[in-house]
């Protein structure tokens, strides 16, 4: 499933395209993907401007002026496709390939800028387990967002905000991580690298680093600097495309040759003077790759 840094490469990529632009037109080629449509989708957004376009942990949120809010997710294989009179190009880079095939272009928005220059926005979903559903602007949160923790950019996740998500918790810290109600976003890869960054390993019990001893707090301080620095050098990258994604611009994104435990299993660790190698064990049924030797 993609995650947050390739959730933020997709809205920044489509951002340009949809900020301002207005919906002339709706297509939606069946009547669901992981769950119906809501009624009358298309004729709710039909003629109206989209405002702006933001993220929530792994959602699209778009805000359409005199409608709902449009709360999209990808699931596993969903990306968004922009075409124009010029050609097309799928904004974000995925760790796995994404559907070219047009018999999996479930939803068309059919939009055009302020100048009257047309586009087409082209939703492709092999797997269907992306969804896209209405928020209603009455001031209470859509059950989707509900419970969300932190978001794991900028400075609000620090070392002490850590110690205190995580106070008195035996999970093991990896799990503490991908604790949605605790840090949104987060998922599988970036947290293996965060944990990597920060020489902490993932079975250690959350707990520890949430003590009132000096070690604890330069271990929150170090983990929550690591979460978010990781993120940072993912989305600056454009993600984790191991294929041949490219961006509206045709860029591509190269963050996946900066992994430095993921997927390398029997490798050399790469940490300056450590003469581990990167293993791989499950927790809760995910692939964990880290150094036992420097990850404590």
């Amino acid at each position: 499933m993609p995650e947050l840094p390739e959730v933020e490469t997709v809205r920044r990529g489509l951002q340009p395209v949809l900020e301002g632009a207005r919906i002339e037109r709706v297509e939606t080629r069946r009547p669901n993907l992981r769950y119906p449509f809501p009624d009358r989708f298309g004729e709710r957004l039909e003629g109206r401007k989209i405002t702006s376009l933001g993220r929530r942990a792994k959602y699209l949120i778009a805000d359409v002026e005199d409608a709902p809010l449009l709360i999209c997710h990808l699931g596993m294989s969903g990306s968004f496709r922009v075409e124009t009179d010029e050609g097309s190009a799928a904004p974000g880079n995925f760790h796995h390939e994404r559907s070219k095939s047009e018999a999996h272009d479930h939803v068309v928005f059919h939009v055009a800028d302020p100048k009257g220059v047309s586009a087409r926005v082209v939703f492709n979903d092999p797997r269907r387990f992306g969804f896209m559903l209405f928020a209603e602007r009455n001031g209470t949160e859509h059950p989707m967002l509900q419970g969300l923790g932190v978001e794991p950019t900028g400075n609000t996740l620090d070392g002490e905000l850590l110690a205190h998500l995580f106070e008195g918790k035996k999970t093991p810290l990896k799990a503490a991580l991908l604790d949605q109600r605790l840090i949104a976003g987060l998922g599988n890869i970036y947290v293996s690298e965060a944990l990597w960054r920060a020489g902490l390993s993932p079975t250690r019990a959350a707990g520890t680093i949430a003590d009132n001893g000096k070690v604890a707090k330069e271990r929150a301080t170090l983990l929550a600097t690591s979460v978010r620095e990781v993120i940072a050098d993912a989305i600056a990258a454009g993600g984790s495309s191991l294929r041949d994604y490219v961006h509206t611009d045709g860029s591509l994104g190269y963050f996946q040759h900066s992994f430095s435990v993921y997927d390398r299993e029997g490798e050399p660790c790469a940490h300056s003077g450590c003469a581990g190698h990167i293993e791989r064990i499950v927790q809760s049924g995910r692939s964990t790759f880290y150094c036992r030797q420097c990850q404590r």
